[in-house]
């Protein structure tokens, strides 16, 4: 039986509409850079902006090798990769994510350096202690047994080792409106407020090193880019849409809204492993 979250994101294809929409942008595909790629491969919110604030604040070492958990198609792997030196693993449970990632790592050239496999967050397929690092960014969304999610993600981490996630929470300011780019059903979205986080996080045996919330800056960027697409600037290069598909536009209506009416929060956090 398929994973209904599976589904949810599953896109016959993928791989091969995402080079088709960079050709028709005028990228010559043997060549492409991991910028040429980031309005469609950082696939969650405030995009390459939100990776690259989360990326400082755990500031990975080359010596490092880091768990992407959740990884999409690669983008927030690739980045780490190529700006800090550092290995990283990707895991995701889509199929097609897999495959788009693991082939367009191989075309900017980061093969040796970046690496997926389909797996679940519920059961990574490592054995205990093996990264230095974790990283997560718009993944819990669509967990309901948050408890076995973050106990797999300090199971696989070394003592001491840290976490970096990006969350979307639930709000102050009623239900969630759908849908949502994680969720085209309410059955298929388990937010948790900020606070029950945390909780969770320290009782999977996490201390909270830092902690932002990054609700009104995802707010202000999103109207920020509204008013400069209406007065007439540039559209970025293939985004979301190539993914997500005709669905596209009324998931980031109704995100936008969630956001503005306070329905969701957003947070940056870095955590480390106690034990």
């Amino acid at each position: 039986m398929t994973d209904p979250v599976a589904e949810h994101y599953a896109q016959a294809g993928l791989f091969d509409r995402i080079l088709d929409a960079l050709t028709r942008e005028g990228k010559t595909i043997d060549r492409l850079t991991i910028d040429d790629l980031a309005a469609v491969d950082e696939f969650h919110s405030r995009g390459r902006r939100g990776t690259e604030e989360l990326a400082r604040m755990l500031a990975p070492l080359a010596s490092d090798h880091v768990i992407d958990i959740g990884s999409g198609i690669g983008g927030p792997a690739r980045y780490l990769a190529a700006t800090y030196g550092c290995r990283v693993t990707g895991v995701d449970l889509t199929p097609a994510f897999v495959v788009a990632a693991s082939g367009l790592s191989k075309l900017v050239g980061l093969s040796d350096r970046v690496d997926f496999r389909q797996g679940s967050a519920l059961d990574l397929p490592f054995p205990d202690a093996t990264f230095d690092l974790a990283w997560s960014q718009n993944v819990a969304m669509n967990i309901a047994d948050r408890p076995r999610f973050y106990a797999e993600m300090r199971r696989v981490l070394k003592p001491g080792g840290r976490l970096a996630i990006q969350e979307v929470a639930q709000g102050r300011g009623g239900d969630v409106i759908f849908p949502v780019m994680w969720a085209s059903r309410p059955g298929l979205s388990f937010l948790r407020t900020p606070e029950e986080t945390r909780s969770l996080l320290v009782a999977a045996g996490f201390a909270v090193l830092e902690w932002e919330d990054k609700s009104a800056a995802a707010v202000a960027e999103a109207a920020a880019e509204r008013a400069r697409l209406r007065a007439g600037g540039p559209v970025p290069g293939p985004g979301i849409h190539v993914i997500v598909g005709p669905s596209a536009k009324e998931k980031v209506r109704n995100g936008q809204r969630n956001q503005e009416e306070g329905r969701t929060a957003l947070f940056n956090a870095v955590l480390v492993r106690v034990g």
